[in-house]
């Protein structure tokens, strides 16, 4: 568990000191909007962030005006994380649940170190591990052991539970990071709930064999969760596209919600090194 660790530090201090040479030491952008409280407003200047606008006071005709918010002590950064079987995809060692871990544990010690309560919900269909927002580095040591030593007991998945859950435990505004692979119904207007009422990173995992299978012919392809088996011909050109349809109607949409509520979206591909995509992110939330 110490390798795992120092492994995930040696992340954080690459990924802190990329968004440090190219945002001027701005790292955690991230994390602010965590612990605000409304104070007043004011009117619009330019330059303000437009995420701030009172647009039911701007309506009433009188000019633009931006809410002013204080800094509370408390701030509390808040992951959900999806551990169900369909995150068991990808090659060995590059999982989408493995880039999981990862992503969450490198964020969670970013947070720990800018003095953040962090806490964690790990997920499938019901429950897998709770961990109350908490602060200091012996916390983060034993968030990453309880994060890594998970092993899911049920291999379905339930968002709108699992949004349900952070909805009914958050009462103050949070930042909220949605780690999974989106591979469930229904669930989306619970999103945009939750949206409204935190500040919301979508983190959006995929394998590339989710979008792409290689031309193998007919195969038998197993549903993770389901356990059921089907078989497939990855040679055919109607099945490759409507695959690749598929994950773009899903990511669009996860993408539309956030652009509409202000939330934050960026996709991480197992075949790829996530540090840079998490450094996007803090330069998109600048």
């Amino acid at each position: 568990m110490r390798e795992i660790f120092s492994r995930l530090e040696k992340f954080e201090i690459r990924m802190r000191k990329a968004v440090n040479s190219q945002m001027n030491g701005n790292f955690s952008s991230i994390f602010k909007g965590t612990g605000l409280e409304f104070a007043d407003l004011r009117t619009y200047q330019y330059g303000d962030d437009v995420r701030t606008i009172d647009w039911i006071t701007t309506a009433k005709g009188h000019g633009a005006f931006v809410k002013i918010f204080k800094e509370e002590k408390e701030q509390t950064v808040f992951f959900l994380l999806d551990v169900s079987a369909s995150q068991h995809i990808g090659q060995m060692g590059q999982l989408k649940l493995d880039r999981a871990r990862e992503t969450c544990g490198v964020l969670a010690l970013s947070a720990l170190k800018e003095g953040s309560h962090v806490g964690l919900y790990c997920f499938s269909d019901q429950k897998e591990l709770y961990l109350k927002p908490e602060m200091g580095i012996a916390f983060a040591y034993k968030f990453i052991v309880k994060l890594f030593a998970l092993r899911a007991q049920s291999p379905k998945t339930d968002l709108t539970a699992a949004i349900g859950f952070a909805m009914n435990m958050l009462k103050r505004k949070s930042v909220l990071i949605f780690i999974s692979d989106f591979l469930d119904t229904g669930y989306e207007q619970n999103l945009s709930a939750l949206a409204k009422k935190h500040d919301l990173v979508v983190i959006h995992l995929y394998d590339p064999r989710e979008v792409q299978l290689p031309k193998l012919g007919l195969i038998p392809v197993s549903d993770q969760e389901s356990g059921k088996t089907r078989w497939i011909n990855t040679s055919s050109r109607f099945f490759n596209r409507k695959m690749k349809e598929d994950f773009e109607q899903k990511k669009n949409t996860l993408k539309a919600i956030c652009t509409r509520y202000n939330a934050n979206y960026i996709d991480i591909s197992t075949a790829e090194d996530f540090v840079p995509r998490l450094v996007e992110l803090f330069r998109t939330r600048k």
